[in-house]
């Protein structure tokens, strides 16, 4: 057997030894963080060696436990009857994978679908819905409520005046219009007329 897998069931054995005993306390010491705490980070050592091993389907459902772990550690779950039978099913589950790995250096076939999913869907049930971020909100609403502001502004200015009517009586009418309006009108001049005609009388 290899030594780094030799080395990693005899560690992962210790900690699902010392696990089984934690994992009692827990369900009459629910609200104890460091025995959270240390559950929660002997299931995480078992998922990280996992990885580094190549061991998919062992990192998979440890992976799916300690998210679950994750969320009671953090009180976003409750420890409740279903929740721990759901956890020491899991746990089961990892101890079968090893009891394999150790018999025959690989890791067996299998489908944990199932638990995976009632695992994920605990932990998701946990999060909740987050609300939508400053990139979600749509451009179409940002223009729509900035040509709002601009027209409300033009209407303040035209003393509540619809924004079509003022801009419809500042327009000229034509062209000939525009350009009249343009050229200076000169005041009348007054009448000059001389005195011839008046008659001398």
């Amino acid at each position: 057997m290899d030594d780094l897998l030799k080395e990693f069931l005899t560690e992962t054995s210790e900690g699902i030894a010392q696990l089984d005993v934690e994992l009692v306390r827990l369900e009459k010491e629910p609200d104890d963080p460091d025995l959270l705490g240390n559950i929660f980070r002997i299931v995480h050592t078992i998922k990280g060696t996992c990885e580094f091993l190549d061991l998919p389907r062992l990192e998979a459902v440890a992976h799916a436990s300690e998210n679950v772990l994750g969320k009671i550690r953090d009180g976003e779950l409750v420890v409740t009857p279903e929740t721990m039978s759901l956890v020491l099913e899991s746990i089961e589950c990892i101890k079968e994978i090893l009891g394999e790995l150790e018999a025959n250096e690989a890791e067996p076939e299998g489908d944990d679908g199932d638990l995976l999913a009632r695992l994920n869907e605990l932990a998701n049930a946990a999060t909740g819905g987050a609300p939508a971020s400053e990139e979600e909100v749509s451009f179409a609403d940002v223009a729509t409520e900035a040509e709002l502001d601009a027209e409300a502004a033009l209407e303040e200015a035209a003393g509540d005046a619809p924004v079509e009517e003022v801009m419809v009586a500042d327009a000229p009418e034509s062209a000939d219009d525009a350009v009249a309006a343009e050229e200076p009108v000169e005041p009348p001049r007054a009448c000059r007329c001389s005195g011839a005609g008046r008659g001398g009388d």
